[in-house]
């Protein structure tokens, strides 16, 4: 498995692992923040990062992170905000390889943490995940503005 950044050429087949996150998730995302996005990611500067994860049958999922200040650190966190695995590669490592590799950009970062949510209905994620590190106690609240 090769974690890399996105490059052009992965495009189309990233558009297509981001269509099946979004539904997964039961999101609705405007074409013209996937396409800024999508030129952030290929970028490579900026808050919104990326990587991907490449295996024998080409690209098989990214994950999206930023940085961003802290009141608990002069240090940044990190927060892994997107991740996602074309469900006919999951359980090859993918995943995890991407998780690893976000925390080893955030280390070399200075970060002092690394954090993500996940929806408590996503079994097969969190099966990885609790595997990494623990379960915090927080609860997330959101309100659309």
């Amino acid at each position: 498995m090769q974690i890399r950044p996105p490059i052009p050429q992965d495009e189309a087949r990233w558009r297509e692992l981001w269509a099946g996150y979004v539904a997964f998730y039961r999101g609705d995302v405007p074409e013209v923040v996937t396409a800024d996005l999508w030129a952030q990611l290929v970028r490579g500067e900026g808050p919104v990062r990326g990587l991907v994860a490449v295996g024998d049958a080409g690209l098989v999922g990214f994950a999206t992170f930023l940085f961003h200040p802290s009141t608990w650190s002069l240090k940044p966190s990190c927060y892994l905000e997107d991740l996602f695995v074309d469900p006919q590669a999951r359980g090859s490592g993918a995943g995890k390889a991407l998780i690893l590799a976000v925390e080893t950009v955030a280390k070399k970062a200075g970060a002092f943490r690394l954090y993500w949510h996940t929806q408590e209905f996503n079994a097969p994620a969190r099966s990885l995940y609790d595997t990494l590190v623990n379960r915090s106690s927080f609860i997330v609240y959101r309100k659309a503005l």
